[in-house]
């Protein structure tokens, strides 16, 4: 099976191809670009360098939020648009669950934060150690009082986004937890966590008789 993903809830827009369990093409950029000029020569580019046909995807999987209105409103146009043309199913994926998969396997908790501006944060609480466990589900919340809240649960905390550089000093002076920083391959949106929870979704779906 091939899932497309899309993903534009912020800065960053990437697009990126799942076939099976095997990541097949990624496009990413994070850049002052508005995603109307990026997103669609990026799918262009992986369609000429892989020959692929895009009516062999089984579904298009798109990043549906929290993040920038703008941006969100273009990715979903984007995939709506190529849902329509292409007759595909398409598979809403929550922005910070995704941010979440991008740290499979990893020990302790996972909190990634988009910055929502005056101290605020767009969050959730994960375990991801096989798969993704959703503790918190996404949700707005100030960044100090994300701050306490970790610290009641006691545990070390991976954390990721663009709100880690807004809020850096915050968390260093608020956190009496163990903590640690994603590393730049993983602390931003990226479409191949997308497409990958679009393609658990749809093999989920396809299992109950969808």
């Amino acid at each position: 099976m091939r899932v497309l993903g899309i993903e534009s809830s912020s800065l960053v827009a990437s697009v990126a191809l799942v076939t099976d369990d095997i990541l097949t093409a990624e496009y990413t950029v994070d850049f002052k670009k508005t995603h109307s000029q990026t997103l669609l020569p990026m799918l262009d580019e992986i369609v000429k360098l892989l020959d692929l046909d895009l009516g062999t995807l089984d579904a298009i999987a798109v990043a549906g939020g929290p993040g920038s209105f703008t941006g969100l409103r273009i990715g979903a146009a984007t995939a709506k648009g190529l849902g329509m043309a292409l007759k595909k199913p398409l598979i809403h994926v929550p922005t910070v669950d995704a941010m979440a998969y991008n740290m499979w396997g990893a020990a302790g908790l996972v909190c990634p934060i988009m910055d929502a501006k005056r101290s605020q944060v767009y969050t959730g609480l994960y375990r991801t150690e096989d798969g993704l466990e959703v503790l918190m589900e996404q949700c707005p919340m100030d960044m100090r009082e994300l701050a306490g809240l970790l610290n009641k649960k006691g545990e070390r905390v991976i954390f990721l986004g663009d709100g880690v550089p807004v809020y850096k000093d915050i968390i260093r002076e608020m956190l009496t937890v163990p903590y640690a920083f994603a590393p730049a391959q993983m602390n931003r949106q990226r479409a191949a966590s997308v497409a990958a929870l679009g393609m658990n979704a749809l093999l989920d779906a396809r299992v109950s008789g969808w």
